[in-house]
């Protein structure tokens, strides 16, 4: 399989010594910015993280229409939307609008979420679950709705005073082909991952799995990443799945790397989240002949076909055009991965 890395932006802002995103206006505009930096590096895909009540990137789709406007080939994507907070009909149309003016570039990752700076944020949306049904209940139902609309289900009925007499039962528009193909799950669990097989999404496994068995974090994922792929091939779905896997890699090539990041213990942290025990995925730092090795002995690496590099944003374009063009020429290479556009030809 062709392997497919991209970057992965929280789009933070703060107005602090060191940092050069100080405002969202920054934030915004320096992500469309790499994004057509690694096009011309060769990645595959910029992928924008989102967060609400939070100083950080929030509403992703005009904020993809506005790459896909300055770009031609790179896949734009979120890792990912936190259905609790969405309207899925409106979102439906939203996603099939930015597909579609991205010509078929859009892939959407979706989820429950995240934890996150707001208590009960999504029922200030006006979202709140029905007695009996967890915050994770709600989001597979929205999610459910959501795949309904952009399949081009007939949702509503049609008013005959308005269609000159036509009856019958109306999808959502615009529609955009393929769309659902490019729908993910971002899966937090091996259950999930079944779960998100079963319905007929690419899975985006998450850098923090909400379970612990005491192996090594890339161990856990590539057990989830099989059981999506078994999940998968039970259901008898027509077409070869996506999986993603995201990482924080940062090559040491300069004393500004190591002002910033040397010192980093690089390794999985095991934690209690929302009284789960649950593993997080370490950190690679070094040099970029180690982090070459280190990362395609990776197992979960080596099992996904798409690597999400998360950038560390508060730098700047320059810096992260920078750390992404290393890893593109002295990393990728031992992971399988080639530019995009020499693979084109």
């Amino acid at each position: 399989m062709d392997k497919r890395i991209g970057f992965l932006t929280f789009g933070h802002w703060q107005a602090i010594p060191g940092s050069k995103v100080r405002t969202a206006r920054d934030a915004l505009v320096q992500t469309v910015e790499l994004a057509v930096a690694a096009e011309q590096i060769g990645l595959d895909g910029a992928y924008v993280r989102v967060h609400h009540f939070a100083r950080q990137l929030a509403s992703p789709f005009p904020l993809l229409s506005a790459i896909a406007a300055r770009t031609d080939r790179i896949e734009l994507g979120t890792g990912v939307v936190d259905m609790r907070y969405e309207n899925p009909l409106y979102m439906a149309e939203e996603a099939a609008a930015t597909d579609l003016l991205s010509d078929g570039r859009l892939q959407l990752g979706v989820s429950r979420g995240s934890p996150e700076t707001a208590l009960r944020g999504s029922e200030a949306f006006g979202y709140v679950p029905p007695e009996g049904m967890s915050d994770g209940d709600l989001a597979r139902e929205k999610v459910t709705a959501f795949l309904r609309a952009v399949e081009g289900a007939a949702l509503v009925e049609a008013d005959p005073r308005m269609t000159r007499g036509v009856t019958g039962r109306l999808p959502l528009q615009p529609q955009s082909d393929g769309l659902r193909d490019r729908i993910w799950w971002g899966s937090g669990t091996r259950a999930t991952a079944v779960w998100t097989a079963q319905r007929g999404m690419n899975l985006m496994s998450s850098t923090l799995l909400s379970e612990d068995t005491g192996v090594p974090f890339d161990e856990l994922q590539a057990e989830q990443i099989a059981l999506f792929r078994r999940a998968w091939a039970e259901a008898g779905w027509g077409r070869t799945p996506r999986v993603s896997v995201s990482r924080s890699v940062l090559p040491i090539t300069t004393d500004e790397d190591r002002h910033y990041f040397a010192g980093d213990p690089g390794e999985d942290q095991v934690g209690y989240l929302e009284g789960a025990r649950s593993r997080f995925g370490k950190n690679y730092v070094g040099e970029p002949d180690r982090l070459a090795e280190e990362l395609a002995k990776d197992m979960a690496v080596r099992e996904a076909d798409t690597l999400i590099l998360t950038v560390p944003n508060m730098l700047g374009v320059d810096y992260n055009a920078r750390l992404l063009d290393t890893v593109a020429r002295e990393i990728a290479p031992a992971l399988g991965w080639s530019p995009a556009y020499r693979r084109a030809v």
